[in-house]
């Protein structure tokens, strides 16, 4: 059950993420500063993380901060704060779909880094581990299919067909910099990971995160952005662009990612990313009037299988190493059985 409580919770934030770069997009069309937008949001989540935080510790005890366990939650905010940087210059360059399809990179450069790291074990001859790599290759080449190949065209639309060729160069730029916050995002699972099992405590930790980016990136914006004119808000679609953002993907998101890298470990985490492309291709027909491509629906159900084969290969992980367990209370139970027959026989 809690795997699956884990699974549900990171479909959720898959389709608030999508949901959040939309709304963000559309007001980055009217005028929005992508540096500012980063710096409001980081702070508004503050407001929101400092009472929840109140509320959870007020009867659980909080693990103790030290000096080395702040200096990895600035490493965190650091790797946050480019993230948020690159992905969110990226769409306003491109498009939330586009930064969607990059970020289906993701579970294979968690993967490679994981491995690297040794937080995940690669053994080929185990079943479970050729299912998380086969698994991940085909994510990413669902991915890459839905981003390369678009073949016919199942759903027709005229909207936004005269504005793909527009911008090219701008497209390219922003494909490269959502690939860079891609292997940013990758970075941040592990160190996530690293950080939670010395400091089990997602919610301290992403409040603590937040404040940092908030720092972080207000010194940047201050830096890149001279014109004062930016730092003021429209109480329009603006306004409701940074408190989602807030909430759910500053928020939400980052206790929920925290949570998951803790409980599953970063490739766990990361293999939710490339459904991200097919809710944003549904949420694109659906809502914007998007044409849906046949090099969708193929890309999707490959991305599909990929994802149903990785969980398979943790499953089958998680089940032996259950089994090791169990073998190794029996064995440790029935070296103490003789000596406790021996005492009863003497008496």
């Amino acid at each position: 059950m809690a795997g699956l409580g884990v699974a549900a919770a990171m479909v959720v934030t898959e389709f608030t993420e999508v949901g959040v770069n939309i709304i963000m997009k559309a007001a980055m069309t009217r005028g929005m500063n992508q540096f500012v937008y980063i710096v409001y949001s980081n702070a508004l989540a503050i407001f929101i993380l400092l009472p929840s935080c109140f509320i959870f510790y007020r009867k659980r005890p909080l693990p103790q901060l030290t000096a080395s366990i702040l200096f990895k939650i600035f490493l965190l905010g650091v790797c946050s704060c480019s993230i948020q940087m690159l992905m969110n210059t990226g769409i306003k360059y491109s498009s939330p779909t586009l930064s969607t399809a990059m970020t289906d990179l993701v579970p294979a450069f968690t993967f490679l880094l994981a491995v690297i790291s040794r937080m995940e074990k690669l053994e080929l001859r185990l079943r479970s581990s050729q299912a998380k790599t086969m698994g991940t290759v085909l994510s990413v080449a669902g991915a890459l299919f839905v981003t390369l190949y678009k073949g016919q065209p199942i759903t027709n639309s005229s909207l936004h067909q005269s504005l793909r060729l527009l911008h090219y160069s701008n497209w390219v730029v922003g494909g490269i910099l959502c690939a860079a916050g891609a292997l940013c995002i990758s970075v941040l699972y592990i160190i996530q990971t690293w950080i939670f099992k010395v400091y089990p405590s997602e919610l301290m930790i992403t409040f603590i995160c937040c404040f940092y980016v908030t720092v972080l990136s207000a010194t940047i914006s201050l830096i890149a952005e001279r014109d004062p004119n930016v730092w003021i808000l429209k109480p329009d679609l603006e306004l409701i662009a940074i408190v989602c953002s807030a909430v759910f993907a500053v928020s939400l998101r980052s206790v929920v990612h925290t949570w998951a890298c803790g409980k599953k470990g970063p490739v766990y985490t990361a293999m939710f990313k490339p459904l991200g492309m097919i809710i944003a291709t549904l949420l694109g027909v659906s809502f914007l009037g998007d044409t849906l491509y046949l090099g969708s629906v193929i890309g999707g159900i490959i991305i599909a299988l990929g994802f149903y084969t990785v969980m398979w290969g943790k499953a089958q992980e998680e089940k032996k190493m259950g089994e090791e367990e169990e073998n190794s209370d029996l064995g440790s139970s029935s070296h103490k059985a003789p000596l406790l027959q021996n005492r009863s026989v003497d008496v």
